[in-house]
């Protein structure tokens, strides 16, 4: 398949920069990173979006606990914050003693319930020369450790379905990089999963039920379904447009959601909020658990 945006149809619109999308339990989420809300929403009726919760600063990843709670990527403040069913938030994990950089995206790997989240590595907004960034695991009871340095940009990741592989964007490395999860949590085995074509810087990203990777390339406007070892099978453009985030669902989970913004500079997006969720049917759905509870 290769197509463009034009073919999809909008979901969402009039938001600043859309990210960490994700499908669970029969709704599309998604934070507006920089007004730092996280919000739902049911594609399938005529209700608009639902504010879930706000976070101090920029919001970026979702996730959820084995105990149903919503978590969210607090970049500012650096530090993970849990929501419970009745909407009180709390702190789950505190990196900011640790990590002097802006937090990124998570994803919670659903057999262990440990969180895995990148950080910058480097002051993005400030103008400062770009360093490798780490990639850090949270436990459970909400400890956090290394889990891995180098990486160029940390950002999305998928534990890839049947596996118990890690697969990593490194946005400004142009790559995706795999670890193999043990059983404690910690990575090893680090490995190029895929090398993307030139230009192409993966954000967002989402896996489908044969462990094919799509991923959003934030500065060529593309979003890309990668195998292992750099294949790209199918594209969709968005000429002119920042590719920010994806993710799969609908009834079948042959939905994908793209998230897609005129700029990644908030000053920017204050004054257009251009940023919008449009849709998308492909061949592969993701994940049987990704399609029904979003997990």
């Amino acid at each position: 398949m290769h197509t463009t945006l034009q073919s999809a149809t909008d979901v969402v619109t009039g938001i600043r920069f859309p990210e960490g999308n994700r499908w669970y339990r029969g709704r599309l989420w998604y934070s507006d990173m920089h007004t730092g809300e996280v919000f739902s929403i049911d594609p399938g009726t005529e209700d608009g979006p639902r504010l879930e919760t706000t976070v101090d600063g920029q919001s970026s990843g979702l996730g959820w606990l084995p105990d149903g709670r919503l978590i969210v990527s607090a970049m500012e403040s650096r530090t993970v914050v849990a929501v419970d069913a009745a909407g009180t938030t709390s702190v789950f994990a505190d990196l900011s003693a640790t990590e002097p950089s802006l937090l990124n995206d998570l994803v919670v790997d659903p057999e262990s319930g440990r969180t895995y989240i990148g950080a910058f590595g480097y002051d993005l907004y400030g103008g400062e020369e770009l360093r490798p960034g780490p990639l850090y695991v949270i436990d459970p009871d909400g400890s956090s450790r290394l889990a891995a340095d180098g990486l160029v940009f940390p950002n999305s990741a998928n534990v890839l379905p049947g596996t118990r592989t890690l697969v990593v964007s490194e946005t400004w490395g142009g790559r995706l990089t795999a670890f193999d999860i043990e059983p404690d949590g910690s990575l090893t085995g680090r490995r190029e999963w895929a090398a993307l074509p030139d230009g192409v810087t993966p954000d967002g990203s989402t896996v489908d039920s044969e462990g094919a990777i799509w991923v959003c390339s934030v500065d060529t406007g593309e979003f890309l379904r990668v195998v292992e070892g750099g294949e790209v099978t199918d594209r969709i453009d968005a000429p002119g447009l920042c590719a920010i985030d994806c993710a799969l669902g609908g009834p079948d989970g042959r939905t994908l959601y793209l998230a897609t913004a005129d700029s990644y500079d908030p000053a920017t997006t204050a004054q257009t909020r251009a940023g919008r969720i449009s849709a998308v049917q492909v061949a592969v759905p993701g994940p049987s658990t990704v399609a029904r509870d979003g997990a």
